[in-house]
């Protein structure tokens, strides 16, 4: 069974695209250096706890998949700020100071993303420890 988990994985792995501008920052990046992690020996690893582990695939399966975009689709693709898709990416890639990107945006200009702290606290939500897929870090 573990080989089986081990392609799925991989497959998952493959299809998860990684995003050039979230240097140091991608889950697309970040899955796959936990999946070589935790499977050091490859198909011959052994699984503490598999359900834990399905389970984990599953979940990030569907991520992958966009199955909550699909299941509760948005009215627009904007949010309270008017900022486009595009925008935001824009700021929330590698090397943008997001406070000046969004400086002249919001009327209370003490409001700014932080470069990684908000980012990743709900990255770091997915814990996958039993499986080894995902590390909680703060």
């Amino acid at each position: 069974m573990a080989a089986s988990r081990y392609r799925r994985f991989l497959k998952l792995c493959e299809e998860w695209p990684v995003d050039e501008t979230k240097r140091g920052r991608d889950l697309g990046a970040y899955l796959r250096q936990r999946v070589a992690q935790a499977f050091r020996e490859g198909e011959n690893t052994q699984i503490a706890e598999p359900e834990a582990c399905d389970q984990m695939y599953e979940s990030l399966a569907r991520l992958h998949s966009n199955y909550y975009k699909h299941k509760y689709p948005r009215p627009r693709d904007t949010s309270f700020s008017g900022l486009s898709v595009e925008e935001y990416k824009l700021i929330l890639s590698t090397g943008i100071d997001s406070t000046a990107a969004l400086s002249g945006w919001f009327a209370n200009d003490s409001l700014s993303l932080s470069s990684q702290g908000e980012l990743s606290t709900k990255t770091a939500l997915l814990d996958g420890n039993s499986c080894g897929i995902a590390q909680r870090k703060f």
